[in-house]
């Protein structure tokens, strides 16, 4: 089977990504690479990296063209845009894959709360975060790819949650993320000169990834809950670090809580559990996610850590794992890359 896939949203560091792993995907043909911003220049002038590899050029996107010739699309755009044309995708016949935060939230009144007016509220996604919702995404024509930030944070407390060992009151989520995560174009705070010898906490309070994990967990656990969630910027290019604080309902030790976690996740191709804390160097440049965990006897504390590549695992990886689902082949295809050390 040989896939025909274009990619809206070109010119950011998401759509190059998806790009830069699809050129090597076994099973897919790139056949179009859209974007508004730089249309007409050849895609090797905005990604030099692409150099020899897609000899493509940035075309204004036709959306009910593309959405009748092109088996996948991945909309790699701005919150608040792909939901203007993602239903013409749709009525061409092609399958979705949605990189933006436009169809992560079942309510779309809670992303209105934290976005912006949504235009095509009548569309339902699938949540594509394949360890949770493998055989949805089977199903589905449009997915919505998960947050960054999300995905580190959900994948490290989803047993805990789902077990129902912990507070379900009391989840702290401290996250750290590298530059790229805010995307290709510069703002203040990722200007080198003030992000480079830097950490700054941001948002740290009402950041908008915190209602998407809330309303995941919330659906893992059963019940209503909220995590208390602040992200950080720190002088990396890539890679989260997700350290979350929880508390046990009743006291197990940590042997038995990573054995849970490893046969929680043991049919995973993307997870590993290891035995200290994972960092970030391990699994930069890959479609993992390494967790590991503490446990503070005195207080019942568990200390989850969870490292991905924010890229790759929190973006254009993940939203190739998902697309392979989609198709029935092989999540694996495409992703097989291991991560460079050091």
């Amino acid at each position: 089977m040989t896939i025909s896939v274009a990619v809206v949203g070109a010119s950011g560091y998401a759509g190059g990504e998806l790009l830069r792993l699809l050129a090597t995907h076994p099973q897919t043909e790139v056949v179009g690479a859209y974007d508004v911003k730089n249309a007409g220049q050849p895609l090797y002038k905005i990604h030099p990296n692409l150099r020899g590899v897609l000899d493509l050029k940035i075309t204004e996107p036709d959306y009910a063209s593309i959405g009748k010739n092109v088996d996948a699309i991945f909309t790699a755009t701005p919150h608040g845009v792909a939901m203007k044309f993602v239903p013409l995708l749709l009525e061409g016949g092609a399958k979705v894959i949605d990189l933006s935060a436009d169809y992560r939230f079942e309510d779309p009144k809670v992303f209105e709360r934290y976005y912006v007016k949504h235009e095509s509220p009548q569309l339902r996604a699938t949540y594509g975060l394949p360890e949770i919702y493998r055989a949805q995404i089977k199903k589905a024509r449009l997915v919505a790819n998960p947050g960054c930030y999300p995905t580190a944070a959900i994948l490290g407390l989803a047993p805990l949650v789902k077990e129902r060992l912990i507070d379900p009151n009391h989840i702290v989520i401290d996250a750290k993320s590298g530059t790229s995560g805010a995307g290709a174009g510069l703002t203040e705070a990722t200007h080198h000169p003030i992000c480079g010898s830097n950490i700054m906490a941001y948002s740290a309070t009402t950041h908008r990834h915190g209602p998407e994990i809330d309303q995941e967990l919330s659906k893992l656990a059963g019940q209503e809950l909220r995590a208390y969630f602040t992200p950080h910027l720190i002088p990396v290019v890539r890679g989260i670090l997700s350290t979350a604080h929880v508390f046990l309902n009743e006291g197990l030790p940590k042997d038995a809580l990573v054995e849970m976690f490893k046969n929680f996740y043991r049919d995973e191709p993307f997870i590993r559990i290891v035995e200290g804390l994972p960092s970030v160097n391990y699994v930069v440049g890959s479609n993992y996610c390494d967790i590991g965990l503490e446990v503070d006897t005195k207080g019942n504390r568990v200390v989850v850590v969870s490292a991905i590549d924010n890229l790759i695992k929190g973006a254009s990886g993940q939203a190739i794992q998902n697309m392979n689902l989609m198709f029935g082949i092989d999540e694996r295809e495409g992703l097989k890359a291991l991560p460079p050390r050091p």
